[in-house]
């Protein structure tokens, strides 16, 4: 397929979907996580469904499911008393809907695996350009000639993390294929129980947030380049091969050893300088790992980032096994009460951020369930980012739960280096 899709046609402006009935007004609180600066952006998810749903079938459950995350048709602002802050008016201004039509068919969307492009979103999802009030969710329907259609979805990541977010169209899904049942899980709005300590306390060091001075900033490299989307598939049998290379003396889930594997190829292909000190985060869920653990219900933000350092050198010359130790060690450390309050506490005493300079994100959605998203018309065909990110994803491979899609942006003049990569080094680990 062309990088070019045919002219979106929005059939009206946007429509806002207001809750099916009154709901609370007032501010929510959120969490010192929630505030990181790397997550106040609209994640995007895609889906490419067969059989259409109409619109006019959609609005009144999304009108049912905000009744119940009413949060989510509110408006994202500064706090009064700290502008570096958001939190959330709940005022019920309501969720943007928006219809378009393509003539394009499913066949023609799905027939090869580049269908990642950012000059796309002007055509798939309705752009707000909103500095202060924003409204964090916005979907567009794009209805396809065929009788298919693009679903997307944008979810203000300040709100929701992706397993929040997946609840909530889940709930949405629920609802609108059975609008008389009662949701079985309902969502849990209060942040409070994320709050900071008094008096603050932070006994552990947070790599996290620690900068070191050095003479190579990845994210300016990347944004002096044009950047172009890689999607791989890694199949059973490519994912085993790297597992078997660290097992039997190191055993490691998959995640571990396709992380492993695609951190080095990403750092060989941009040739980075041999001293360079770089760092993996990897968003670790830690609702179980907190005292008292969060309630099921909860759709906020419920990670911590996974830290793991080495340098370029290191690196690249590593066997796996190696890798996925300084891995399992990394997630490892970040798995107790202790050390989620000490990042809440030190993001309050410190204004800490994440330091992104030298940094890859790693981000695992196989299991988030959004490729089983199903509004009585079927599953989707198709599920993924709407457009290529800087972070890199895991997505699942419809039809194949063993197999895994491999997501990353990468400088266009590279990708060519990194693929080569990803296929010989996955070569050598099965020779070594």
């Amino acid at each position: 397929m062309s990088d070019e899709l045919p002219v979106s046609v929005h059939k009206s402006q946007p429509v806002l979907i207001f809750p099916e009935k009154p709901t609370p007004k007032c501010s929510l609180y959120l969490s010192n996580i929630d505030n990181l600066d790397f997550l106040k952006y609209h994640y995007e998810l895609l889906c490419v469904y067969r059989k259409s749903t109409p619109i006019e079938d959609l609005k009144p459950s999304l009108s049912k499911v905000l009744f119940h995350y009413y949060p989510l048709a509110g408006r994202v602002r500064n706090c009064a008393d700290d502008e570096d802050r958001l939190e959330v008016d709940c005022n019920g201004k309501g969720a943007l809907l928006v219809e378009g039509f393509m003539d394009f068919t499913v066949d023609e969307f799905l027939k090869d695996n580049t269908w990642l492009n950012t000059a796309w979103k002007d055509k798939l999802l309705f752009k707000v350009d909103a500095q202060s009030d924003i409204p964090p969710l916005v979907i567009q329907v794009t209805y396809l000639s065929c009788g298919g259609m693009l679903m997307c979805i944008t979810i203000y990541h300040c709100m929701a993390d992706g397993v929040g977010g997946s609840k909530f169209l889940h709930d949405w899904a629920y609802i609108h294929t059975d609008p008389n049942m009662d949701l079985p899980i309902p969502p849990v709005h209060n942040r409070e129980m994320l709050k900071p300590r008094n008096p603050l306390q932070v006994p552990f060091d947070h790599p996290e947030f620690t900068d070191v001075t050095q003479d190579f900033d990845i994210p300016t490299y990347l944004q002096s380049q044009t950047l172009a989307p890689s999607c791989l598939t890694m199949t059973q049998s490519h994912i085993q091969h790297l597992k078997n290379s660290c097992e039997p003396s190191l055993e490691c889930t998959t995640f571990e050893a396709l992380a492993s594997h695609v951190w080095r190829c990403y750092i060989k292909a941009l040739s980075l300088p041999s001293s360079l000190i770089i760092k993996l985060f990897i968003p670790t869920i830690m609702k179980t790992n907190i005292e008292p653990n969060l309630p099921i219900g909860y759709y906020g933000n419920g990670f911590v980032l996974a830290c793991v350092e080495t340098t370029v050198k290191e690196l690249v010359t590593a066997k796996l096994n190696h890798i996925v130790e300084l891995i399992q060690n990394a997630k490892r450390r970040v798995r107790s009460n202790d050390y989620v309050r000490s990042v809440i506490d030190i993001i309050e005493e410190k204004k800490a951020q994440p330091v992104m300079s030298t940094t890859l994100v790693i981000s695992d959605w196989r299991m988030l369930g959004f490729h089983e998203l199903d509004f009585g018309e079927g599953k989707p065909l198709h599920m993924s980012q709407l457009a290529s990110e800087a972070w890199c994803v895991f997505l699942p491979f419809i039809g194949d739960s063993n197999a895994a899609k491999v997501l990353v942006s990468i400088p266009k003049s590279i990708v060519h280096k990194f693929e080569y990569y990803m296929v010989n080094d996955f070569i050598q680990e099965m020779t070594s």
